[in-house]
């Protein structure tokens, strides 16, 4: 049995990715931190449920003690959960320290799931974890005044999506002699709530790259930072 965990998986491209690794056959964790929509989205999808709140360490270590205790190990964890939190001036010099500190601790503190599940991933044969990034955390993507995203300078948002690619090539190095692969994906601006479904691709499509990183093979790479159609610029 293969099992996967995913982070904030009660909706939008979270519940897709555990759709996407169920019809693979895997064991896909509904994790959320709402108790009631993780466990209808969970029996939607006929998977389990574990409550995640990722910024809560007491609820991580209960999660990873809850699949080590059913299922003995994990072979793959996708860090899915997101925020971002919408201001009227949008503009860095107006974005407060506190809008700040709530959007990083879950776009990039709430990664230290990861420590908690690694114990479990090691356990694997071919452990694999897959961060949920953006295109809008590319510092290339980001000076480029020829790109769509030029407009969007949301510093609490993208910026925490850029350390986060920083955090996956730090783990991705630590587990570099190990069968344990750790990539960024990138899905896309796809139609969700936290952009109020303005994105133009789909939750569906946005999972597609997070399924691929998720289930690679041993010839795949580790470190990177994809999408659909290849590797994004850090």
């Amino acid at each position: 049995m293969t099992t996967a965990l995913i982070t904030g998986a009660n909706k939008g491209i979270g519940f897709e990715i555990a759709k996407q690794l169920g019809e693979r056959g895997i064991t896909a964790i509904v994790g959320a931190r709402d108790e009631e929509l993780g466990r209808a989205a969970a029996e939607r999808l006929g998977q389990p449920y574990v409550r995640v709140e990722v910024t809560d360490a007491g609820s991580v270590q209960a999660a990873a003690k809850w699949i080590e205790q059913e299922y003995g190990s994990l072979d793959i964890l996708v860090n899915n959960a997101g925020i971002t939190v919408w201001q009227e001036d949008a503009r860095p010099s107006a974005t407060s320290a506190d809008v700040l500190r709530q959007v990083y601790e879950v776009n990039v503190f709430g990664v230290a799931v990861t420590n908690a599940m690694l114990p479990l991933l090691r356990r694997s044969a071919a452990g694999r974890i897959v961060n949920m990034s953006s295109e809008l955390g590319s510092l290339a993507m980001a000076m480029d005044p020829e790109t769509p995203w030029w407009p969007y300078n949301l510093v609490a948002y993208n910026s925490s999506k850029t350390a986060l690619n920083m955090v996956t090539v730090s783990y991705a190095k630590e587990l570099w002699e190990t069968p344990i692969k750790v990539n960024a994906a990138n899905p896309g601006y796809c139609a969700t709530d936290l952009n109020a479904n303005t994105g133009f691709r789909t939750a569906e499509q946005g999972a597609a790259i997070a399924v691929h990183l998720a289930t690679l093979d041993a010839e795949g790479p580790t470190g990177t930072y994809l999408q659909d159609d290849g590797p994004l610029p850090w």
